[in-house]
Formats: C-alpha cells, sequence, structure tokens
C-alpha cells in the first residue's frame, strides 16, 4: 500500500509542478480559457501558478504533505469554474474536442481523489500482538 501511496504523490507532483511551470511559459493558454466574468486574468495565472509550484514541492516534504494536499485539493476545487466553463462553451475552444473536455472533468474527479488519498498520513506500522494463546498466566 506504501509503494501506491508513492506512485500518488508522484502523479499530483508531476501534475502540478507541470502545470504551474506552464503557468509562466504558456501563460497565454491558460489566459485563453478564463471566463470572461472572472477578473485580473493574468494575476489568477500566475498566483494558481505559483500555488500549484508551492503545493507540489510541499507534498514532497513529510511535514508539509498533509496542508499542501489541503492547499491542492482547494486549488483544483477553485479552478474548476474554468473547466465547466469550456465544457459549457465548447465553440470558444475549436482546437479542443468536446469528448475530451467531457473526459477533463471525469480526470479532474480522480485527480481529487488522488489528492486527498496521497497526501494523507500513512497508517504507522502496527506492532504485532502478543500471542494471547503461549502467554504464560
Amino acid at each position: 500500500m506504501r509503494i501506491l501511496k508513492y506512485i500518488g504523490l508522484a502523479i499530483v507532483f508531476a501534475w502540478f509542478m507541470g502545470g504551474g511551470v506552464s503557468h509562466f511559459t504558456d501563460a497565454q493558454f491558460f489566459l485563453d480559457i478564463m471566463p470572461s466574468w472572472l477578473p485580473w486574468h493574468a494575476a489568477l495565472v500566475y498566483i494558481s501558478g505559483v500555488f500549484e509550484i508551492l503545493g507540489a514541492i510541499g507534498i514532497l516534504i513529510p511535514r508539509t504533505r498533509l496542508w499542501a494536499g489541503y492547499g491542492l485539493f482547494a486549488l483544483t476545487i477553485a479552478v474548476t469554474p474554468v473547466n465547466i466553463h469550456m465544457w459549457l462553451n465548447p465553440e470558444l475552444f475549436p482546437d479542443v474536442t468536446e469528448v475530451f473536455l467531457s473526459i477533463r472533468l471525469v480526470v479532474q474527479v480522480l485527480l481529487l481523489a488522488c489528492i486527498w488519498w496521497s497526501t494523507q498520513p500513512m497508517e504507522p506500522k502496527s506492532k504485532p500482538e502478543p500471542d494471547q494463546t503461549t502467554a504464560e498466566v
């Protein structure tokens, strides 16, 4: 089970580190998908990129993993309106198929589950209980 948690952490790390960096290397993509009703498009793109990178780094450190996981979970919820906007307005994104936009929402739910599960504290290895049948009276 421990190895699966580390695989989950690796997925979450790669997702957010890659995504966070791309907020700076391909900011125009993120600006283009922002709904018009959201204010401060550029600031939101850069701020969310910073928090993605910080969260990705935070889950690597056992001491900060739980809180970084909470932060990444909240951030993922916070960007959901953008993904729903894209799904509801596919005509605004002609380079992206409607199937991809639908799958993206499913992947987001799976990502939330992976963030939550992989960043929760691991159960400590339990010590075996003494065998009551062989204990001396």
